[in-house]
């Protein structure tokens, strides 16, 4: 196999399919990237058996084949070398040899055949969305995805297909996340799937501002394919709890605040916080909202916020951490806050916007 690219695209394509490989793989060929020359395209696959990488891109072709090559050490060399032409001849023994201007490289690589099954991209249904749209959806919620691994089910972002819309939902138990975009597919490909979160991490990492997405969902398995990338992913095994009966069905009390104020205000007093001792109490009043911080053997922190209520006076206290994630992944200037009380879930909503967010209160003796 011989091939010429410029170093630029090399390295683009490298770094979209690195991200998956372990650097603790217990298997040695999982390590490596398979690539292969077919025509004028260079294929490069990576896998660590639960999410595998495949991108494509232009290369002068001069032999084609495949082989395997160690991906982070391959990547970095091409970051080393200057801008240019790199040539790659690889000889029958998995051997590779890396020109580029005065610079040589000599790196021993594995047989293509020893590299797992790549999945395709086909299925009896293909649901397409933008790929900007949806790597929105899975930034206003994968931070609320469980990080407790015994609660597996919850340790990803549930995608549900239903109703001709795409409903997306992360939670941990203590807060949930959703948001939801139209669709169209038959009423016969209606499902869920539960996304792994590194594999929602992915796709974060490797989805484009714009471009169609095709999603081709499989029994255990999802593949997304997008300009001249494939991802395909594990889906987490059993059914995701009853989300819509922890959203409360309507709250007494709403107020609207800007969503940078109070993102800047929660950043400040979460200063005096500790990892044992996280609270912040919310006290809402005549057109005032107060943020108090006092931790023991710290300090203590308030703000306050100028606001139109005209309400009950309501103090709640939360987790402020929990409150700064949604308010950090929605662009909206303002933000709706709806509660009943200071012991009830409470609401985060945004105008125009197809987004909600459900928050637990922190019981404090």
């Amino acid at each position: 196999m011989k091939f010429s690219i410029i170093r630029s695209k090399l390295l683009d394509a490298l770094q979209t399919v690195q991200n998956v490989v372990s650097a603790k793989s217990t298997l040695q060929i999982l390590a490596n990237a398979m690539i292969k020359v077919e025509g004028d395209r260079l294929h490069l696959t990576t896998t660590d058996l639960d999410i595998t990488v495949k991108c494509s891109v232009e290369a002068e072709g001069e032999e084609p084949g495949g082989t395997t090559m160690p991906i982070r050490r391959l990547a970095g060399i091409v970051r080393e070398l200057p801008e240019g032409k790199i040539t790659v001849d690889v000889s029958d023994e998995d051997v590779a040899e890396v020109r580029c201007g005065a610079s040589f490289f000599k790196i021993i690589g594995l047989p293509m055949r020893d590299f797992p099954p790549v999945p395709v991209a086909d299925g009896k249904f293909c649901y397409l969305l933008d790929q900007g749209v949806f790597r929105e959806m899975l930034r206003k919620t994968s931070y609320a995805a469980s990080q407790d691994e015994t609660r597996h089910v919850l340790n990803g972002v549930l995608l549900a297909f239903k109703d001709a819309k795409l409903t997306m939902v992360a939670t941990d138990g203590r807060r949930l996340a959703l948001v939801e975009q139209e669709v169209e597919f038959p009423v016969e490909a209606e499902q869920e799937l539960i996304l792994p979160t590194k594999s929602v991490n992915e796709l974060l990492h490797i989805l484009k501002d714009e471009g169609n997405l095709k999603i081709y969902a499989h029994k255990n398995q999802v593949v997304f394919e997008f300009g001249h990338i494939m991802m395909s992913s594990k889906l987490v095994d059993g059914v995701y709890p009853n989300y819509r009966q922890v959203i409360p069905p309507g709250c007494d009390e709403r107020v609207v605040l800007e969503r940078e104020m109070l993102l800047t205000a929660l950043r400040r007093v979460s200063l005096v916080t500790t990892d044992k001792s996280n609270s912040t109490r919310l006290t809402f009043s005549a057109n005032q909202l107060t943020i108090l911080t006092n931790t023991p053997d710290i300090g203590e922190a308030r703000e306050t916020m100028p606001i139109k209520y005209a309400g009950k006076e309501i103090t709640v206290t939360f987790n402020p951490e929990y409150v700064m994630d949604p308010l950090r992944n929605i662009d909206s200037d303002e933000i709706t806050f709806e509660m009943n009380d200071g012991h009830s879930p409470a609401l985060i909503k945004c105008s125009g916007m197809p987004f909600l967010y459900v928050l637990m209160p922190l019981r404090i003796g």
